[in-house]
């Protein structure tokens, strides 16, 4: 099973910036046990919706030429709870790029609070040579994975 953790973009200036949204739902697994009685959503799940923002931002800017992979998160703060009935705004902006890959800052707001910020980087894998073999389904940041999902949610001409 392959978890997204946006719903959506609202926004998305190639090269520059994205925004995506998640509405937090108690229809979510993983809310009932963490924590029993005060559902909030794990902190590592907000990262995870911060990186495939930022991962499809990076990705989309070269075409999806190469297989995106987060290569390390060196600064990530968290701000406060999200709960049940929440929705989530990532907000990814672009700092640089390169052949090697690229890094971002995103922010996730509910409203105007801001409740975690990180800087993530990734790194390209080249879809040829050594990785060739790889299955992009099972990539996030590639055509065939999550950008795909978000196809489903555009009108038809």
């Amino acid at each position: 099973m392959r978890w997204f953790w946006i719903d959506r973009f609202t926004e998305l200036q190639s090269g520059q910036y994205a925004k995506a949204i998640k509405n937090v739902s108690l229809a979510e697994e993983h809310l009932h046990d963490h924590f029993p009685g005060f559902a909030v959503m794990p902190g590592s799940l907000m990262l995870e919706g911060m990186a495939q923002t930022g991962g499809i931002l990076l990705g989309e800017k070269n075409n999806f030429e190469h297989i995106v992979v987060l290569a390390k998160v060196p600064n990530v703060t968290f701000h406060g709870f999200v709960v049940p009935g929440d929705t989530l705004t990532y907000t990814a902006k672009l700092i640089n790029e390169s052949p090697e890959g690229g890094s971002v800052e995103v922010t996730a707001h509910v409203g105007d609070r801001l409740v975690a910020e990180a800087e993530i980087i990734f790194s390209h894998l080249d879809q040829s040579g050594d990785f060739k073999h790889l299955d992009q389904k099972n990539f996030v940041f590639s055509i065939g994975g999550l950008l795909s999902v978000m196809e489903v949610g555009k009108a038809g001409a």
